[in-house]
């Protein structure tokens, strides 16, 4: 098919028209790559220019655009994004991984959940309203805009970067609105941000060994094939870049802390065809095949849309899209030829085969040496009254995780938070907000690395000093909770949302409570937040039940805000339990923690445990002690041994 009649498909699919002679002004300042939680960036001007493409706009339903939606994913629906992508932090200055920002002609919207409404009151200025979502006098924003605009109305926003899913409840609400939810195929926030906008990342690939991967791509396409055979589908399309990664066993850098790479997936029964600048490919892709016995086609990765078109013009089969692929995608396919459910690969992904339910055990113990030799080495350099701050504190666990076997490099910005810092959920130190680690505040540390063979994830909660009888019950409250869901016994498949309250119970009993989910999924030597289940007051649509073999956290916490934070977090592993009656042959699982740390006992009120608890607390210590006490021994580290046998001591 010729780029001209692909283009002519897509006109019917994205409407979109700048009246000619519009000239998008540039602006006189780069953009900040923010990091900073309480920086304000004015936005007066480029607001200002947002509106006036927004005025100078045509689309068919209306004379031009009332409203344009900024989400913040990109166009794979990434949780993170690379700097070229973070169009919603650009136009409103916020910067934390989840929000949306809504602009109409008169006003500027952000809606976030509950782990940024600190952070968000402090990078927006006074153009826009935080909308806290999570609250229930807090309209979505489909809600909002059908009761706001007036009738006729369009909302604009770029399809690719706009799930289906969430499309389709906003488009609902606005045509029962007698209004529009229209595809802008010129994304307006690259208009405005012009030259200053950051290029695409296109890093190099490498590819991942069988001894970490475990399974061959071939291995993995029989699969998958069966899948498709059971959806009587022909095609998947692939654009989730840890799906892409995991399948074709490779990973990349193209976004920070992700090893993830830009490119798209389509698998048929016979083929596979990946969308990529092959500029990006390893020198050993060809042997890389070879050993995984297949053979890839290699395609641009612009082609995607033209190449799709001709797909569907060439195949009467279903199509299998996930209905959290982009708009844009699935609009490519006839309703008539969709299958819409996540992709197989998601759940082969989450459900860890047995190498790398090994790599992720032994990654683990590698990384909890570091985080005790980090915390044994910052509680001397406090109680020394050594200079040691946010920052210097988190680039010295850092440095002691890459001397291990296998490191690549950090799974997210450490979150290392002392005092007030530390109610701030997703905080992360800059030199403006940096703080002193000291015997006087708590400090909050929540961590993780990339291996080669696992990905971790683990936050840890300590005083130095004397905590306050508040801050010792809201820790023992939070450590009931996590004791509590860490030894729970469940049916197999069992909705991860049904057992949240147990991690918050103790915390609800006294009117407390945390603004964020108590689990979530783990890639292997992917992301570092990885679906489709999870563990949150919220339903996750995907969640296909809680299975032997998946990996989540458990991460219970609390949140003083402008005083302090707790959050302690391990990773589980899903394994199977022996209970009596095994719920009529469904199957019995339980949680077996793999991170090795201990907790801090010394603000614990004991009192507040029951005798189980207190059992379970000391087991799980006995345990890290007699796992990690033999590496510290080997390696001479007779320093952290020492701290070690001080943590891990019976209460």
């Amino acid at each position: 098919m010729s780029i001209n009649k692909e283009t002519y498909i897509l006109s019917r699919i994205i409407r979109f028209t700048i009246r000619t002679g519009l000239k998008t002004r540039k602006l006189s300042y780069s953009q900040t790559h923010f990091t900073v939680v309480n920086e304000m960036k004015d936005t007066t001007q480029i607001l200002s220019q947002l509106r006036e493409l927004m005025q100078r706009a045509w689309v068919p339903e209306a004379s031009s655009l009332s409203a344009y939606i900024v989400p913040s994913d990109d166009a794979h629906q990434s949780e993170y994004q690379c700097q070229h992508d973070e169009r919603r932090a650009f136009i409103s200055g916020f910067d934390g991984s989840a929000g949306t920002a809504v602009i109409t002609l008169e006003k500027a919207l952000l809606w976030t959940d509950g782990r940024y409404y600190q952070q968000a009151e402090k990078q927006l200025d006074a153009n826009w309203t935080l909308m806290k979502d999570g609250l229930t006098t807090t309209p979505s924003v489909g809600a909002w805009l059908a009761k706001n605009l007036p009738k006729g109305s369009a909302v604009g926003v770029d399809p690719r970067l706009f799930s289906f899913r969430l499309w389709k409840p906003i488009e609902t609400e606005l045509i029962s609105a007698e209004c529009s939810l229209v595809p802008i195929e010129k994304n307006l926030i690259d208009e405005v941000w012009g030259a200053e906008q950051p290029p695409q990342t296109s890093n190099s690939l490498k590819t991942l060994d069988l001894k970490f991967a475990g399974l061959t791509i071939e291995e993995k396409w029989k699969i998958v094939r069966e899948k498709l055979t059971e959806k009587n589908s022909d095609v998947l399309i692939v654009s989730a870049l840890d799906e892409i990664a995991w399948f074709l066993n490779m990973r990349g850098s193209d976004i920070d802390y992700n090893p993830v790479f830009f490119a798209y997936l389509i698998i048929r029964h016979e083929e596979l065809f990946l969308y990529i600048d092959d500029k990006k490919l390893p020198q050993n892709f060809n042997q890389h095949q070879s050993e995984n016995k297949v053979k890839i086609t290699i395609k641009p990765y612009a082609f995607i849309g033209q190449e799709l078109c001709q797909l569907v013009s060439t195949t009467k089969g279903k199509f299998w899209i996930a209905p959290t692929s982009s708009y844009y995608l699935t609009a490519l396919v006839p309703k008539s030829q969709r299958h819409q459910e996540i992709t197989p690969i998601c759940l082969l992904k989450a459900i860890k085969n047995d190498v790398e339910i090994k790599g992720f055990v032994n990654s683990h113990v590698r990384d909890g040496v570091a985080l005790c030799q980090y915390f044994a080495w910052l509680e001397k350099k406090v109680q020394q009254g050594e200079a040691v701050d946010e920052i210097s504190g988190a680039d010295k666990l850092e440095s002691l995780r890459s001397t291990k076997d296998n490191y690549i490099g950090l799974s997210f910005a450490t979150i290392s938070a002392s005092g007030p810092n530390g109610s701030i959920i997703h905080y992360h130190p800059a030199k403006e907000t940096n703080r002193a680690i000291n015997d006087k505040e708590i400090y909050l540390c929540d961590s993780g690395a990339q291996y080669l063979d696992g990905t971790t994830d683990v936050t840890r909660t300590l005083h130095f000093g004397e905590p306050t009888q508040f801050q010792k019950e809201a820790y023992t409250r939070v450590l009931k909770g996590q004791l509590t869901f860490g030894a729970t016994i469940f049916p197999a498949k069992v909705k991860g949302q049904v057992l949240d309250t147990l991690a918050r119970k103790s915390l609800w009993d006294v009117g407390l409570d945390y603004g964020h989910g108590t689990g979530h999924g783990v890639g292997h030597f992917l992301n570092v937040h990885e679906g489709p289940m999870g563990v949150g007051i919220r339903p996750m649509p995907d969640d296909p039940g809680l299975q032997a073999n998946m990996f989540i956290s458990n991460e219970p916490g609390f949140y003083q805000d402008g005083e302090f934070g707790i959050r302690i977090e391990d990773i589980v592993q899903i394994v199977p339990a022996q209970i009596k009656n095994n719920f009529a042959n469904r199957g019995a699982l339980t949680f077996h923690t793999i991170t090795m740390c201990p907790k801090q006992t010394k603000l614990i009120i004991k009192e507040l445990l029951t005798d189980l608890e207190i059992k379970l607390l000391n087991d799980y210590h006995k345990l890290v002690w007699e796992t990690l006490s033999p590496i510290l021994q080997q390696e001479g580290d007779s320093f952290t041994l020492e701290w070690l046998k001080k943590e891990t001591q019976a209460i």
